[in-house]
């Protein structure tokens, strides 16, 4: 019965990792372009359509997410790749 628990705890981490990083960063994505598309209040049709600041703010820390965690994955791939071990002890990856 033990094994049991072991192998559901174990499916439930990788559910979770999956549900962060296969739907989680294309929807933080998504986000990122809609802040972009909050304008300041004018037509939407106008061609002098400006984005807001909040919208511009909104959409550099949706998209540093992205970006941030894409860099995170290939240096995992990339440390593996040469032997070498990385740690997540204090939330922030250490070698």
């Amino acid at each position: 019965m033990n094994n049991l628990w072991l192998a559901l705890e174990g499916a439930w981490h990788v559910l979770l990792a999956g549900v962060i990083l296969g739907a989680g960063l294309p929807a933080v994505f998504a986000l990122g372009l809609r802040s972009l598309s909050y304008g300041t209040g004018h037509d939407a049709d106008d061609p002098n359509h400006r984005t807001h600041l909040i919208g511009k703010i909104g959409a550099i820390v949706c998209f540093s997410l992205v970006i941030g965690a894409i860099g995170l994955g290939i240096a995992v791939i990339v440390a593996h790749g040469f032997g070498i071990k990385l740690s997540f002890e204090r939330f922030i990856p250490g070698f």
